[in-house]
């Protein structure tokens, strides 16, 4: 797996932390209290599983038509995106979400904020500085990730 792949995967595993070490913005477009919890949670776990590189678990939050948008604009599927997430040769470092929110319109919601990230892939440090959505849509009851896109900001 290229560095600059694992940049991009390391900035989607950090948009499904912020779910999870956020508070989520005050106007959050009509979601229940009840809603908002849930989505953070749901995002809690998946970054645990992450983590923990559970491929069951991870595998479970991603609906099988999900695409990822990269930030130089290159597009990946589930199955690349799930086997390069789970790369044993990627570490991520503990880091801190910014503007982090959460946004329903019926069945789909935005969740978005800013990290910047630290870690180690392939054995080589890196330094990641990016704005993300995830984009998750409630389907036969179960809310699953559809797309992510990341946006990398300058240092």
């Amino acid at each position: 797996m290229t560095r600059s792949i694992h940049l991009i995967l390391c900035a989607f595993v950090a948009s499904l932390v912020a779910a999870g070490c956020a508070n989520t913005s005050p106007a959050n477009d009509g979601a229940s209290a009840q809603l908002t919890a849930q989505l953070t949670a749901q995002a809690d776990a998946w970054d645990q599983a992450i983590v923990a590189k559970n491929a069951a678990a991870v595998a479970a939050n991603v609906a099988p038509d999900f695409t990822q948008i990269e930030s130089g604009g290159a597009v990946i599927g589930r199955d690349e995106f799930i086997k390069d997430l789970l790369d044993p040769t990627l570490r991520i470092d503990p880091y801190k979400v910014e503007d982090f929110g959460i946004r329903v319109y019926g069945d789909t919601a935005l969740l978005t904020g800013r990290i910047r990230m630290t870690g180690v892939s392939e054995g080589k440090p890196f330094v990641s500085h990016f704005r993300y959505i995830d984009i998750y849509v409630k389907r036969e009851g179960a809310w699953k990730v559809v797309s992510i896109q990341t946006t990398r900001m300058r240092e």
